[in-house]
């Protein structure tokens, strides 16, 4: 006969089992001090989501977009150029004329940093690359229908996880390279805010991320206070 204490014996060993494979998953993306900081963002996503299944209408699906990012810096004499790539992920949407979206996107960040030869020290020209596991979880609220489709206005946080960091230079004997891979943070905090459009299965998103954190804090001891900053363009199909 099976009894209580038998189910929550068995409930504890599938939740050990399951912490297990999650802590494995930190370790291996080497995010391990972050896994409290992220228990806590899911539990809040849970709960948001918990209360928003009251309201019906549920889409999934993948989606694919283009983003362009910028790491901007307070320092007058270092400027900085956009980087471009592309990104691609899965959404969850609960709700109808209001809505709650969570999501899971794996997006490729960054920027230039440039600086002229002063005082014959030599100049600066680094790349910056960081890929990231990004989770947004964005409130929407639909404005305008139209027969096929509908507008939305949209806004929510994002925390991303740095997967992996790159700093290069095009020519190191010319240039000077003072930033290094372990000035990069491993965790990206940012702030959504945008619009978009829903035609039939298909759903086109315009955001824009403000930087909450600063991704290079110092370099070589000096205050750098870079932030990222991101455009992004993407498409989603519903296919539930």
């Amino acid at each position: 006969m099976i009894t209580n204490a038998d189910v929550d014996k068995n409930h504890n060993r599938k939740k050990t089992f399951y912490y297990f494979i999650l802590f494995y998953i930190c370790a291996k993306f080497k995010i391990t001090k972050y896994f409290y900081i992220m228990k806590k963002f899911t539990i809040l996503v849970v709960f948001v989501l918990a209360a928003s299944f009251a309201f019906g209408q549920i889409s999934l699906g993948p989606k694919v977009g283009f983003n362009t990012s910028k790491l901007t810096t307070d320092l007058n004499e270092i400027t900085s150029e956009f980087s471009n790539s592309f990104n691609f992920g899965v959404f969850l949407r609960v709700g109808k004329k209001f809505y709650v979206q969570p999501e899971v996107n794996w997006v490729t960040t960054g920027g230039v940093f440039k600086k002229p030869e002063i005082d014959n020290i030599k100049p600066i020209n680094q790349t910056v690359e960081m890929k990231t596991i990004e989770i947004p979880v964005i409130v929407g609220w639909r404005i305008i229908n139209f027969g096929v489709g509908n507008v939305r206005i949209l806004a929510g946080p994002s925390a991303s996880i740095v997967t992996d960091k790159t700093v290069s230079t095009s020519d190191e004997n010319a240039f000077i390279n003072p930033i290094k891979e372990a000035d990069i943070e491993d965790m990206i905090w940012g702030f959504n805010v945008g619009a978009g459009v829903d035609v039939l299965m298909f759903t086109l998103d315009v955001r824009y991320q403000m930087g909450l954190n600063e991704v290079i804090k110092k370099v070589e001891g000096f205050d750098f206070n870079a932030k990222n900053n991101i455009f992004a363009v993407s498409l989603g199909w519903k296919i539930i």
